[in-house]
């Protein structure tokens, strides 16, 4: 509500600096009263003596109270305004016919008059005390303002509702065919009751045409002849209703639902744009005052007490008058023009005491809160019920009965197969606990450990000390060769230590030099070097080899193994992770919606509002000021308020602030093109938040 809330409070602030009396009216006083330093004496005294009234203190803390900075919401409910405006006594005063009438100052309360008080005091404290009643009843009246343009403003919701939903039914003709359904109890009820009232009215006239004579001998003939009487009335009522409505034997039931639509989405634009046209009428004529908020005068005070009357006249007449669909634009707001113009309460249609005025507009707000708002909401809400979006009652009476019906059928399917049920509860609930401690907990455990170096969570292929036995065995296996079979090894010498420590050497590094050499040779004879052992020696030391070079090359897969272990460990927490996450965002759009879909439906809902907004500048037909008329105004501001209750569902906080900003511009009066420039501007800036 910032558009009515900034209004509001632009208003009140002007009041509050408007001066109540000027400085000729305490002079002026001073005057009459003596000369020379006795005249700025009786001048001080004279002001102390104003401002210590009780009623003057009581007007001042309630004209406090209907300040927009009492609160931190700068408008006040209906309730409040009427119970302050009740408490400043100004409603329950009584009116003057004429300024003698009173006797002594023009005071209308006991606590108002002070008999210390000379004559021309008396009249100062009168004409400050209705100066302030003036400022009580012109802020009563700013409340007043607020509150009615926000009803206004709050009304366009529903009728829009109602529209989109017209629109998405004349849409689809499976949509069509749906609100067929769900509407056919009602329509089925209302034929019903028509045959009903229409055989009734024939039975009530067959027994006032009947002679005495004749009623006792149709009550002779049994309850078998006045059924059949009954029914046929019935029969023939039921054919002339069926000949009354052609329209409906003509087209189906869902032409002639879609053609009720039609007339229901009908009335509510025309509802619409009458209420955007005294929305319109209300923010352009309504408390226009021709001020300088900076610098206000006494001549600003003069002109707002004739645009207050004149406001809450405009006020009460747009009320009375924005409740009809089937009124044409320019004939309502000739009426609410006319109404205003020849407003019997109006100082230029009486010859009133100007005190007289606060009292009579105080009980005009209070009758406008009291009766004048109350039935303009409740002929907007009859009209909305009639021809809005149906009830839920009717829109869910389908589903909900299939359900009753089949409560029982389910019901007893759960009892039959109960133990079933518990037993695929149970399993589920296994399965879910398994994975969550399998796929879950334990390898994030696992990566944990990983992380802190545990020596338990290293990855291993092989057993730490198994390479080093096994080379230690091949050495000595082949020392022991070449011990035994020293010509294998040297050219012919015995082995020294040297040659050993050699021999040991290239074992390490995987030379095995004099078994090969042996091995070499007793594959000439094959047969002889197996008989005489030393071809199976080498043929096992061989193996023995083969077994060292594949504990190397595990050895070295294994140390790929422990430096890649995190990742190992991430790559098997990875599935359990994205499964958790699916389920979770399934189970997260099955509770809440789809967010992404309603995100997407609220933007395009956005851009279609602001192409309502485009056709609204686009087809206007501007004055000779180039602004706006009173209903593509308030069309422009129904389409603007409905988009501020989107803004906070599709852009973040900082850009929805700097998107409201723009929003004002393009409400704010300065012309076409401005509004032009404006709504330009929003499209290219907010493009990303509004695909």
């Amino acid at each position: 509500m910032s558009l009515v809330s900034d209004q509001v409070r632009h208003l009140d602030a002007y009041l509050d600096r408007l001066p109540v009396l000027s400085e000729a009216s305490f002079e002026d006083t001073a005057s009459q009263s003596g000369s020379g330093d006795d005249i700025g004496l009786h001048h001080n005294l004279a002001v102390a003596e104003v401002f210590s009234s009780p009623r003057l203190d009581k007007l001042l803390r309630i004209v406090r109270s209907l300040s927009t900075l009492s609160t931190s919401n700068a408008l006040l409910t209906t309730q409040r305004i009427k119970s302050l405006l009740s408490q400043s006594g100004i409603p329950d005063a009584v009116v003057s016919v004429q300024e003698d009438d009173l006797p002594g100052p023009p005071f209308r309360d006991a606590d108002s008059f002070d008999p210390s008080l000379g004559p021309d005091d008396g009249k100062l404290r009168a004409s400050y005390e209705t100066e302030i009643e003036w400022l009580l009843v012109g802020k009563a009246t700013v409340q007043l303002y607020g509150v009615i343009l926000k009803t206004f403003l709050d009304n366009i919701i529903p009728l829009s509702e109602g529209i989109w939903y017209w629109d998405d039914v004349l849409s689809s003709y499976t949509y069509s065919s749906l609100y067929t359904v769900q509407t056919s109890p009602i329509r089925f009820f209302a034929w019903s009751r028509e045959v009903y009232s229409t055989s009734a009215s024939r039975m009530r006239s067959l027994s006032v045409r009947e002679s005495p004579a004749e009623f006792v001998d149709s009550t002779t003939l049994g309850l078998s002849r006045q059924w059949s009487r009954f029914y046929g009335i019935v029969r023939d009522s039921i054919r002339e209703r069926s000949f009354a409505n052609v329209q409906r034997k003509i087209l189906s039931p869902v032409a002639y639902c879609r053609t009720e639509a039609r007339r229901k989405q009908a009335q509510l634009k025309q509802l619409r744009e009458i209420a955007a046209s005294g929305l319109g009428i209300l923010v352009d004529e309504g408390l226009q005052f021709a001020y300088d908020i900076e610098h206000p005068n006494l001549e600003d005070q003069f002109d707002l007490k004739g645009i207050v009357e004149r406001s809450i006249a405009l006020m009460d007449m747009v009320l009375k008058e924005a409740s009809e669909p089937d009124v044409n634009i320019h004939d309502f707001e000739d009426k609410v023009f006319n109404g205003v113009q020849e407003d019997p309460d109006l100082s230029v249609q009486l010859d009133d005491v100007a005190a007289n005025r606060p009292i009579l507009l105080a009980r005009r707000l209070i009758r406008i809160i009291n009766r004048t708002l109350p039935e303009h909401l409740n002929a907007m809400k009859y009209h909305v019920q009639e021809n809005g979006r149906p009830s839920p009652l009717v829109r869910y009476w389908l589903p909900v009965t299939v359900g009753l019906l089949s409560s029982s059928t389910v019901l007893r399917i759960l009892v039959k197969r109960r133990a079933d049920i518990v037993e695929w509860l149970t399993d589920f609930g296994v399965t879910v606990r398994d994975f969550w401690f399998n796929w879950i907990v334990e390898p994030t455990h696992k990566v944990i450990r990983t992380i802190r170096h545990d020596e338990a969570s290293e990855i291993a292929i092989l057993s730490r000390d198994s390479l080093k036995a096994d080379r230690e065995s091949l050495e000595r296996m082949v020392v022991d060769f070449a011990l035994d079979k020293p010509h294998f090894a040297t050219d012919g010498s015995p082995l020294t230590e040297a040659h050993v420590a050699e021999i040991r050497a290239k074992v390490a590094e995987g030379d095995v030099t004099p078994v090969l050499r042996a091995y070499e040779k007793d594959l000439r004879n094959p047969f002889v070097g197996a008989i005489r052992g030393d071809l199976v020696r080498a043929l096992l030391i061989q193996v023995q080899k083969t077994k060292v070079d594949l504990e190397v090359a595990m050895t070295g897969i294994d140390s790929l193994l422990k430096s890649q272990e995190l990742v190992f460990g991430f790559v098997g927490l990875t599935p359990g992770l994205f499964v958790s996450f699916a389920i979770m965002r399934y189970l997260r759009d099955v509770a809440f919606g789809r967010s992404a879909e309603r995100q997407s439906e609220k933007a395009s809902r956005a851009v279609r509002i602001f192409r309502n907004v485009d056709r609204v500048l686009t087809e206007a037909r501007p004055n000779e000021n180039n602004v706006l008329s009173y209903k593509d105004h308030g069309l422009l501001l129904c389409e603007l308020h409905v988009l501020r209750n989107l803004a906070s569902k599709v852009m973040p906080r900082d850009v929805e602030r700097e998107f409201l900003e723009d929003l004002d511009d393009l409400a704010n009066m300065r012309g076409i093109q401005v509004q032009a420039r404006a709504l330009e501007r929003i499209r290219w800036a907010y493009a990303r938040w509004l695909k």
